[in-house]
């Protein structure tokens, strides 16, 4: 069986195959440390999202390095980590539908450890009877919408949703989840700040309505990578969900940090290497990482290399991108030339590719593999 580790530990890190993803493994621990440090000082836990580099090697250093588990977006990924030899695994998306609550159930058979958010009674209804046809039960969060819309239950009807879970036997209440995506983005730090602090603050009066009501809520379990050092502050915040600190991408380099609008919180561990394949074309060469590569949304990717730092990245079809000039005198990279670029948005291009490239002092000392890459059921 073919093994790319043989043929790639050793190599160049700029004389790997591209277009390719690259993480340099001292900035990456770099991030795993600094988060860990800030969350145990603060007196809380960390839980990172393994949908950011769908890595079961990565998860596993993560929890090496203090946190108390990991998160899994979907079920499959979910299956993968347990697969891995994973625990204290939590489903941060809502199970919807008999064959994801079957999928749940059966996994909950060799992963007693497993925790779910829940935010509709039709659901909980569904759980509670696949639970008790297989004398099981399972730990849930209540999932709760602070303004992103997307999922949870409102403030307001938490504790009617929470109702019928306390109502039946297979279901243990264990805390909520209430994750603020939509705030994570938000440009200037003082108000990414105040929209953060009123997020939670609406959670937390859930939480101690809870609390008061049942002695198994203990867990509360919030915020991402945009919001981390602000929601460290929370009394009732128990844990973080933040993923992206580890490998970063250019949306999360582009927000203000607390710092200052120059400083960032964390390094880019992860790039992309890409390979001048055309050109030059006027004032832009093409490149060979286009849409199947990089994904389009997040920030835009750039160039390390400060010779060509004023160079503009757009995506030019399927197969190609284009590094293009802005005037004559911006300085253009010759044909073969590989560049390495930070990416657009971490968490779907990472899933566009099979491996993880490990580098140090510039050369490959290790091949990891996308091993949840595409579990998106």
């Amino acid at each position: 069986m073919h093994d790319p580790k043989k043929e790639l530990i050793g190599r160049k890190k700029l004389e790997l195959d591209t277009p390719c993803l690259v993480v340099d493994l001292d900035l990456l621990d770099e991030n795993l440390q600094k988060m860990q440090t800030r969350v145990k000082t603060a007196g809380k836990s960390l839980r990172p999202h393994a949908k950011t580099h769908k890595c079961s090697t990565l998860a596993k250093m993560q929890v090496a390095n203090g946190a108390i588990g990991v998160c899994a977006a979907k079920i499959s990924e979910a299956e993968a980590l347990v697969d891995a030899g994973m625990s204290g695994v939590l489903i941060t998306g809502p199970v919807a539908g008999r064959e994801k609550v079957n999928r749940l159930v059966s996994l909950l058979g060799r992963a007693p450890f497993l925790m779910a958010v829940v935010d509709h009674p039709a659901t909980i209804r569904l759980l509670q009877s696949r639970l008790a046809e297989k004398d099981r039960q399972l730990d849930v969060l209540l999932d709760i919408d602070v303004g992103q819309r997307r999922t949870g239950v409102p403030p307001a009807k938490a504790m009617d949703v929470a109702g019928s879970i306390l109502s039946g036997s297979r279901l243990r209440l264990r805390g909520i989840q209430a994750y603020a995506g939509h705030v994570q983005h938000i440009p200037r730090y003082e108000d990414r700040k105040s929209a953060s602090r009123e997020a939670l603050r609406k959670a937390a009066a859930v939480f101690r309505q809870l609390q008061s009501r049942t002695e198994s809520c203990t867990i509360f379990s919030a915020s991402g990578t945009g919001t981390a050092r602000i929601d460290l502050s929370s009394a009732e915040l128990t844990e973080l969900q933040a993923g992206s600190y580890a490998l970063m991408d250019a949306e999360y380099l582009a927000v203000e940090s607390a710092d200052g609008p120059d400083a960032a919180d964390y390094h880019p561990a992860l790039t992309m290497l890409t390979t001048v394949v055309s050109g030059p074309h006027g004032r832009q060469v093409t490149l060979d990482a286009g849409l199947k590569a990089l994904y389009r949304d997040g920030g835009r990717p750039r160039v390390l290399d400060p010779r060509y730092g004023g160079l503009h990245y757009d995506w030019f079809g399927d197969e190609y991108g284009k590094l293009s000039a802005p005037n004559r005198a911006t300085l253009l990279p010759e044909l073969g030339m590989v560049l390495e670029m930070v990416v657009s948005h971490c968490d779907p291009t990472v899933n566009l590719f099979d491996r993880l490239h490990i580098t140090q002092a510039g050369k490959v000392v290790d091949v990891w593999p996308i091993d949840l890459r595409g579990r998106c059921q």
